[in-house]
Parts: C-alpha cells; sequence; structure tokens
C-alpha cells in the first residue's frame, strides 16, 4: 500500500516543490483562534486527530487568545495554514488564500449576533445606549465588525455610544458575560451562540437575541499565498475537503456542529468587505 507520505513525496515531484522538503516536514502546523465553539480538550484531540491520520504526519495545533496573534504566526510562517476568521482573511487578502470554508446548517454561512441579558428590555441596537458592552476581539467579524460598521451607519462609535466596552477574547465569553450580568449586551457568533444553546442551554437561557446580522462568510481556513502549491498545502486542503470522509473528521466534525467542509471562493466575503469599508470611512 502506498503510504500517505509516499504520496506527497510523489505530489512534490509533479508540482517542482522539492520532494525532499516534504520528507523532511515532521510536523504540519495549524494555528487556531477563539473562532472555534471553545478550546475543548475533546474538540482539539479529535482536529488533531482526523488531521495527522489524513496526512500521514504529526499535526500541532497552535492555540493563541487572539486573531491578531494568530494571523501574525500565519503571516511569519510559524504555522502552515490556520482557521481565522474573514476579517483578518480580507485584511491581508493579497497575502493569503482560502484553503476551505465550513459548512453550517448547509451553508457557508453564518450571521453576528447582537445579544443582551434576557431581562434586558432593549428591542434594538439603539436602546443599548450608555450600556456596557462586550466584544469578543477587534479582528472579529462578528464579535466586533458588524457593530461597529451598524454604529457607523448611525454616525456613532463604540467608545461614545456605549458606556464601557471590553473585549473577551472568545465569543463564549461573550455569552458568559452577558450571561452573567458583568455587561448589558454583546456581539457574538450567531453559529457559536446556536451551538451553546444545544451543549450548555442554561447559559443562553440567559441571554436573548436582539438582533441578527445579514449572511456573511463562515471563518474560513487560510494559507499564505506563496506556500498554497506546497504538497503538504494541498495535502491539508484536500483533507479538509474530505473531512466528512473518515471516522474521525466526522466525529470533529459532529463535535464542532458542522456539516462539512468546502470549496470557497473570496467573493464569498463581499459582505465583510462592504463593512470594512464603511468603518473605514467613519473613521
Amino acid at each position: 500500500m502506498i503510504s500517505r507520505r509516499s504520496m506527497l513525496v510523489g505530489a512534490a515531484a509533479i508540482t517542482g516543490f522539492s520532494a525532499k522538503s516534504v520528507q523532511a516536514m515532521d510536523v504540519f502546523r495549524l494555528g487556531l483562534t477563539p473562532v472555534f465553539l471553545d478550546n475543548d480538550a475533546e474538540v482539539v484531540d479529535r482536529l488533531r486527530g482526523a488531521f495527522a491520520e489524513a496526512l500521514g504526519l504529526p499535526v500541532e495545533l497552535e492555540q493563541r487568545r487572539t486573531y491578531e496573534e494568530v494571523t501574525g504566526l500565519l503571516l511569519e510562517g510559524s504555522v502552515d495554514a490556520a482557521w481565522l476568521c474573514g476579517y483578518p482573511y480580507l485584511q491581508h487578502r493579497k497575502s493569503l488564500e482560502l484553503m476551505a470554508v465550513p459548512v453550517w446548517n448547509g451553508r457557508p454561512l453564518y450571521q453576528s449576533y447582537l445579544i443582551a441579558g434576557s431581562d434586558n428590555t432593549a428591542t434594538t441596537l439603539a436602546d443599548l445606549r450608555g450600556g456596557t458592552h462586550a466584544f469578543s476581539d477587534p479582528d472579529s467579524n462578528s464579535g466586533y465588525l458588524v457593530t461597529a460598521s451598524d454604529l457607523a451607519r448611525m454616525q456613532e462609535r463604540p467608545d461614545s455610544f456605549f458606556k464601557r466596552t471590553i473585549f473577551t477574547f472568545g465569543h463564549r465569553n461573550v455569552v458568559r458575560a452577558v450571561g452573567d450580568g458583568l455587561v448589558q449586551s454583546g456581539s457574538v457568533d450567531g453559529y457559536v451562540w446556536e451551538a451553546l444553546t444545544k451543549t450548555e442551554p442554561d447559559l443562553t437561557k440567559r441571554t436573548k437575541v436582539i438582533s441578527k446580522s445579514e449572511w456573511l462568510g463562515f471563518p474560513p481556513f487560510c494559507t499564505r499565498a506563496d506556500r498554497a502549491g506546497e504538497p503538504a498545502i494541498r495535502a491539508m486542503r484536500l483533507a479538509l475537503l474530505d473531512m466528512g470522509k473518515t471516522a474521525q473528521g466526522m466525529a470533529a466534525l459532529d463535535l464542532l456542529q458542522l456539516d462539512r467542509m468546502a470549496a470557497a471562493q473570496p467573493s464569498l466575503y463581499d459582505g465583510i468587505a462592504k463593512r470594512m469599508r464603511e468603518l473605514e470611512k467613519s473613521l
């Protein structure tokens, strides 16, 4: 039987990439941000196992607290690929290339949710003026950009509209901050909020959704554009696209409450790009 490593070496010969360098690659490094549901050990182990099985290489998952840190690791070459957000992908679009995008409930799309405490009487963003608000990360689309650009449309800014804002550096942490009454409202990934309704219903019951954004491109897996042709990167792309075809891959998808991974075009993120332009014009 031909091994996965032999296949990688063969691919190297076809693409012109050094077979020696493929053989010398002892580990594939994948960066992870708080974009996914939780830093749960079982999720991490399932992802690592699924990718290692598909690649025939050990896989290290490099987790960082902020999107900026993980994006930096990818740009400097400290990781080979990363699960990012549409916002940092577009911020560095000339340097990055899409590998795959998760499919959730049949589509590679999600929404940003504006949430508040379950007993809060607010029904719109305007009703939250003067309150305290939790954002996920300054480079998060659903956890910052959507609300910031909504405020820009109102000729407002987060630091003047809200009495106080905090960054929790994790979507689950936003829900917790709102549910525990640490802040009155928050901006959160709708996929994460919906997933938490199944895994931690007591938490989400302490919050309510005030509004939802339009459907936007789901956080993608990316690599550096100048490395996209490398055999190991190409093999990882195939591993992502075929993730639902293996037992470990299917188990990881189930834990993440995702359907599968799909190929994506940059146009999937046009909606996020539009919001970026609107926010930049307001600054």
